[in-house]
């Protein structure tokens, strides 16, 4: 398969998807989920994968949305946004999400708002010196969509989630540890190596036992899941025609304070 965003390999049964943006800070645009998609599909059906990592190329892991594809929005109706664009947003999210397999993020500088999101859906999270998390929609005038707004409080508790997503605390790699957010942090240099041992680990257990486990963890904890992901799409359909939405990403490009209004 020919990728542009995204670059895919196996190596000893082990699937690596790498978000291939640097020059962009692995920012994402509805192509690059559009080919995670389309890349977790090929490596779920893959019979000879066994586990699952999930990375960036470069400095970072995944600085966001691209803000070409965030002006965008600002001229696109509700029902645009929801058919068109989140399809393939929350497409990749529960892709992971659900996957049977074992799913690893290496987290490498930044994971914000939808790479924040998407490393939630992962199973595991190693990260290095340096890293950090961001749920930081909300100055844009947004909401996490992607599955943050139910995951992290679960995760690391609800104060904690209140912090990182009402006042978009950035959480650092040392902190996502003591928070249980992530399982190691490594040097930069040994991230990838490390990643795939522990890839390789959980590619020998029982893969029937691991699925069935991980499922069943899965609906202890989320049997309103689907009804937060059908409610936030739409929620954050009419936040992305609001005037908040355009006075936010204005304030960010301009790194300026944003002056919302409500409306």
């Amino acid at each position: 398969m020919a990728f542009e965003d995204i670059t895919l390999r196996v190596e000893e049964g082990i699937g690596i998807l790498s978000l291939n943006r640097p020059e962009r800070g692995n920012a994402v645009r509805p192509q690059t989920l559009a080919e995670i998609c389309e890349g977790m599909d090929s490596l779920d059906k893959d019979v000879g994968v066994k586990a699952i990592i999930f990375r960036g190329e470069g400095k970072h892991f995944c600085t966001g949305a691209d803000f070409a594809f965030l002006d965008s929005l600002t001229t696109m109706s509700p029902v645009d946004v929801q058919s068109q664009i989140y399809h393939h947003f929350q497409g990749a999210a529960r892709r992971i999400y659900h996957c049977r397999k074992p799913t690893i993020a290496l987290i490498a500088g930044a994971a914000v708002t939808v790479g924040c999101e998407l490393s939630l859906a992962c199973d595991f999270r190693l990260v290095s010196e340096g890293a950090f998390f961001q749920e930081s929609w909300i100055k844009l005038g947004l909401l996490p969509p992607l599955g943050g707004l139910f995951l992290l409080p679960r995760m690391v508790g609800l104060g904690r989630a209140k912090q990182m997503i009402l006042r978009a605390e950035a959480i650092t790699a040392e902190t996502a540890i003591s928070v249980g957010l992530a399982m190691e942090v490594l040097k930069r240099e040994d991230l990838d190596a490390r990643g795939k041992q522990v890839a390789l680990e959980l590619s020998r257990l029982a893969p029937l036992a691991y699925a069935s486990a991980k499922q069943a963890m899965h609906r202890g904890m989320e049997t309103t899941m689907e009804a937060e992901w059908s409610s936030n799409v739409l929620n954050q359909a009419v936040l992305l025609s609001s005037n908040d939405f355009r006075e936010g990403l204005s304030a960010v490009k301009e790194k300026r304070q944003p002056s919302f209004h409500g409306s």
